[in-house]
C-alpha cells in the first residue's frame, strides 16, 4: 500500500551508530509516522564550547505532543526554554534560544540535529548550565548515547510541514531557499572558503532516506587565524582539538585529520538539520544553501512562517493519509 511505502521508505531512515574502534555499525530503522520519545533517561557531562563551563545533561522521556523542551535545572523558576525559531536570540557561531524571562540555552544545534535524525519528537532536556556540551564537536556522541537506550513509540500521529511555495532569503553573497518537494527533505549545501584545505565543498542529502553517518560524525571547524578574534569576543573558551577541526594554512592540526572527505560541508548540513528542527516538526521540502549558517537558516524559517500560503501543516494518520500529500504518479507505479 502507499502507506507502507511511506512508512518504510520516506519517513524512515538508517542511523549508523559507532560504538568502539574498530567501529562496528549498528543500523537502526526509525519509523517517522507516529510520535516517539526515548525509552530511558540518558545522562552525560561535558564542557560548553563557548562558555568553557562544565555542564551535566539528562534527556528524559516525554509524552506525545510535548515537543522538545530544554529545562535549566540550575534555576528554580522560569526555567523552561523552547527551541522554536522565534525564540532564537543569537546565531553567532551557534544557535541560542531564550525564553520571555531572558533565560537562555546555547549551542543546541548538534543535539537538535541528532534528535531530528533519530525521529525523536518529544523529550525533556535538563541541564545545569546555559550551554549544551560540545562533546566531540559533532552529533556522534549524542547518537551513541541515545540509540542503546531505545525508543518509546506512541500511537499519536506526527505532524509534518509541507512547503507549498519557494521561499528565499539572501544576505549579500550568501543565500538559502526552500521549495516544494514530493516526499523528502533534501538539503543541498555548498561552502566556499579562501583556504586550500576547505576550499569549495558541496554535498546534497535526503534526510529521510540517506545514511546520515558522515553527517552525524562531522565536527565543527575553524581557521587557526580566526581563533584569537573569536576568543576576543568571549567565545570558544572551551574549544580545543578534542572538539573542533582546526585548519592552519594547508594543514589540519588535529592528529587524525578528517573523519570524511566532506567533513566541513557535512558539518554545515548537520547544523542546518538541527536549526530546521526549530520549526517543531518534520519538513517536506528541498533546501539549497550557499555560504550559509545559523543566521540564514533562522531567517528562512521566519520568512516561511510569516505567510501561511508558504506551507501546510498536515497530520499523518495510518488510515487517513491526506490526498494532497500523495504523489499520483508514484502511487500508480507502486499499485
Amino acid at each position: 500500500s502507499f502507506f507502507n511505502y511511506l512508512a518504510k521508505t520516506v519517513f524512515s531512515c538508517n542511523i549508523c551508530c559507532f560504538l568502539n574502534i574498530p567501529w562496528p555499525i549498528y543500523k537502526v530503522r526509525v519509523s517517522y509516522l507516529t510520535q516517539k520519545t526515548i525509552k530511558n533517561s540518558i545522562s552525560f557531562k561535558g564542557i560548553g564550547l563557548h562558555t568553557g563551563l562544565s555542564v551535566s545533561v539528562c534527556i528524559k522521556p516525554a509524552g506525545p505532543d510535548t515537543g522538545i523542551v530544554f529545562k535549566r535545572i540550575d534555576l528554580k523558576t522560569n526555567n523552561l526554554v523552547y527551541p522554536n525559531f522565534m525564540n532564537v536570540s543569537n546565531t553567532s557561531l551557534n544557535t541560542t534560544i531564550t525564553n520571555e524571562f531572558g533565560v537562555k540555552v546555547s549551542t543546541i544545534e548538534h543535539l537538535m540535529g541528532a534528535l531530528f535524525g533519530l525521529g525523536i519528537d518529544n523529550a525533556i532536556i535538563e541541564l545545569n548550565n546555559e550551554e549544551v556540551p560540545i562533546l566531540d564537536g559533532s552529533a556522534k556522541e549524542f547518537i551513541e548515547k541515545i540509540i542503546p537506550g531505545g525508543f518509546e513509540v506512541s500511537e499519536a500521529p506526527i505532524k509534518i510541514i509541507k512547503i507549498n511555495k519557494k521561499v528565499e532569503f539572501k544576505d549579500e553573497e550568501r543565500t538559502i531557499s526552500i521549495q516544494p518537494s514530493k516526499l523528502s527533505l533534501d538539503i543541498d549545501f555548498e561552502l566556499n572558503y579562501n583556504n586550500p584545505v576547505i576550499g569549495n565543498q558541496r554535498n546534497k542529502i535526503n534526510v529521510y532516506e540517506d545514511n546520515l553517518e558522515e553527517i552525524f560524525n562531522s565536527r565543527t571547524f575553524c581557521l587557526f587565524e580566526d581563533i584569537e578574534a573569536i576568543k576576543k569576543i568571549g567565545l570558544a573558551k572551551g574549544g580545543s582539538l578534542e572538539n573542533a577541526v582546526v585548519v592552519k594554512g594547508d594543514k589540519i592540526l588535529n592528529d587524525n585529520g578528517l573523519r570524511n572527505e566532506k567533513e566541513f560541508v557535512n558539518h554545515k548540513i548537520l547544523d542546518c538539520i538541527g536549526d530546521l528542527f526549530t520549526s517543531g516538526y518534520r519538513i517536506i521540502g528541498s533546501v539549497y544553501c550557499s555560504k550559509g549558517g545559523h543566521f540564514l537558516t533562522n531567517e528562512l524559517l521566519r520568512k516561511v512562517f510569516k505567510n501561511s500560503e508558504n506551507f501546510s501543516i498536515i497530520e499523518i494518520k495510518e488510515r487517513n493519509l491526506p490526498h494532497n500529500l500523495i504523489n499520483r504518479s508514484l502511487l500508480k507505479s507502486i499499485a
